[in-house]
């Protein structure tokens, strides 16, 4: 149900687009797309991933057309994902081949591969840095020659851990989990995935569907929805067993081969995808035929294109939530969520409200004073009643 301008008044809607092309080169300096992926990736990697495609210079030139507005550039990068062909669908990616940048346990200390910090604000002071104000291009690069060097010298201990486990095969702390029994084994699910940009969106949705509409919702709704499962609105309180952040290879096979034929030595290597992934623990008790209760973990799952680990540990607590049988809360309510944390949807419906509503208005307001006068009325026949 996506909303679009209406036509009418074309003169005024023509002036109104006029004077937001004014407003966008007001202050007389063009910004180049390249400048805005090396400084602002992070608005970048939201616009491609609620987009649902990857193609960081059309994000970038989407998010200075619109100005920077987040939910307005992931409208047009939508608009342009549907207007491409799609040639190929890619082999299934194996997280566990990523080549690992950050990776960090809450659940263990120690854990096989090592916990790797990686880039975070984790532990930063949320302190504005006024000194940025007067920065000019030659202290970004003496600054980033200073961190490089910085970092080279203090290397040595990370390039031994790194020869010991190479960081495209970082083990997995689930595994282990397997391993021993913990986690609470689920049934092998080999359907085809359902592609939600064809498929209109229906529930109750298989897994996939319920994936991939978290993947690329609202990163604020997503966030703000997995928040409320955990504070009480929901069943869901994890403990993040792994969050590993790196890229991921993207393949497909080979023009002419059978992919039931198909081998490793057949894959066409199309590039790398950044992604974030989180397997997270929830602790759950199993009641057996015999009525013992028997205690085993749940695995939530969330990956997200890009870097944002609070939106992928928020997808976790969701992807749980979904898949409970007991519904009690609106966090476990699979129309609840999935509808309301598309962002294009969600915008475009608010939007709308702006739009003339004259004839709808037009009929509340008559049906309420019609029912105003009635009452009136029988107020008037009441005091003329009590006079008699």
């Amino acid at each position: 149900m996506g909303y679009v301008a209406v036509s009418g008044g074309e003169q005024a809607i023509a002036a109104s687009l006029e004077l937001l092309e004014c407003e966008r080169v007001a202050g007389g300096r063009a910004v180049d797309p390249a400048l805005i992926i090396e400084t602002m990736p992070h608005a970048v990697e939201q616009v491609q991933s609620e987009g649902s495609v990857w193609a960081p210079e059309v994000a970038a030139i989407a998010l200075k057309q619109a100005s920077g507005s987040i939910e307005e550039a992931v409208f047009l990068v939508r608009a342009y994902r549907s207007t491409l062909e799609r040639l190929y669908t890619s082999r299934v990616i194996d997280t566990g081949e990523m080549h690992v940048s950050r990776r960090v346990s809450a659940a263990f200390k120690d854990i096989e591969g090592g916990q790797i910090l990686g880039a975070t604000r984790d532990y930063s002071h949320r302190l504005i840095n006024f000194d940025l104000s007067e920065e000019a291009d030659a202290d970004v690069r003496a600054e980033r020659a200073g961190i490089e060097q910085r970092l080279d010298e203090a290397s040595e201990a990370f390039r031994t851990v790194a020869e010991a486990t190479p960081l495209d095969r970082v083990p997995k702390v689930c595994d282990y989990l397997r391993q021993i029994g913990m986690i609470r084994p689920v049934a092998l699910d080999d359907t085809e995935p359902v592609d939600i940009t064809k498929t209109p969106l229906s529930t109750p949705a298989p897994r996939s569907v319920i994936l991939q509409a978290l993947s690329r919702g609202l990163t604020q709704a997503v966030i703000a929805i997995g928040y409320a499962a955990i504070r009480g609105f929901g069943i869901s309180h994890p403990t993040v067993g792994e969050l590993r952040r790196g890229s991921v290879p993207v393949t497909i096979d080979a023009p002419g081969v059978d992919p039931a034929q198909a081998s490793a030595d057949d894959a066409y290597y199309l590039g790398a995808l950044p992604v974030c992934e989180v397997e997270s623990l929830i602790a759950d008790d199993e009641v057996t035929e015999t009525g013992e209760h028997v205690s085993a973990l749940d695995v939530g799952y969330g990956l997200v294109t890009g870097s944002d680990e609070s939106k992928a540990i928020a997808m976790s607590v969701l992807d749980h939530s979904l898949r409970v049988d007991d519904v009690r809360y609106p966090t476990q309510d699979q129309e609840f969520v999935l509808y309301h944390i598309d962002g294009v949807e969600a915008t475009g419906f608010i939007s709308h409200l702006k739009l003339p509503h004259y004839v709808t208005f037009q009929s509340k307001l008559d049906a309420a004073l019609r029912s105003m006068n009635h009452a009136e009325g029988q107020k008037g026949d009441g005091f003329r009643a009590a006079q008699l």
